[in-house]
């Protein structure tokens, strides 16, 4: 089937007479006379009054810049930016031993955040290695995201640092 260009004119059985304003890699965008915009799948049964046989790009730059943002994220260590929660930031975390004879340690919380992130990350990869392994059998794979599960279940304390609730850790969820 050959793409309706920009500017081809249809007559669509429930819509009317109407004229292709877009198109995407699924959808027809059609300006109709009586009912204004819609979109119609391209395979949606329409009666070609004129068609216009212009090249048709299909693939919005939307499209390909989040197909392109999901593939590095899967692929690819690099850390995404994740914000701390604004109350902490410039703030740091204090460790104090029991014994008073003891130095306390401080750091400031945005480096610990930053390494909890890392943590976070770093398990991704391992979680997206596993899944796509050729060697392991898929038990070993069940096994091993269950494992998986278990630590993000122990790093959900973290949680109260990360600014979105997005970003949070999830381990099982009751039910």
């Amino acid at each position: 089937m050959k793409l309706l260009g920009i500017g081809s004119r249809i007559n669509h059985s429930e819509y009317g007479f109407g004229v292709v304003t877009n198109v995407d890699s699924k959808h027809y965008w059609v300006t109709f006379q009586e009912n204004g915009l819609e979109t119609i799948d391209l395979d949606t049964e329409i009666e070609i009054i004129e068609a216009v046989e212009d090249e048709v790009d299909t693939i919005s730059f939307y499209e390909v810049e989040s197909t392109l943002r999901n593939i590095l994220k899967k692929w690819s260590d690099v850390s995404e930016v994740v914000p701390i929660a604004d109350k902490f930031k410039g703030g740091k975390l204090i460790i104090e031993p029991a014994d008073t004879n003891l130095a306390s340690k401080e750091i400031p919380i945005d480096t610990f955040f930053h390494k909890i992130v890392m943590v976070r990350d770093r398990i991704r990869v391992m979680e997206q290695k596993i899944n796509s392994s050729k060697t392991l059998d898929d038990q070993d794979k069940i096994d091993l995201q269950q494992y998986i599960t278990r630590i993000y279940g122990s790093l959900t304390t973290f949680n109260v640092l990360f600014k979105l609730k997005s970003d949070n850790f999830i381990g099982v969820k009751s039910k």
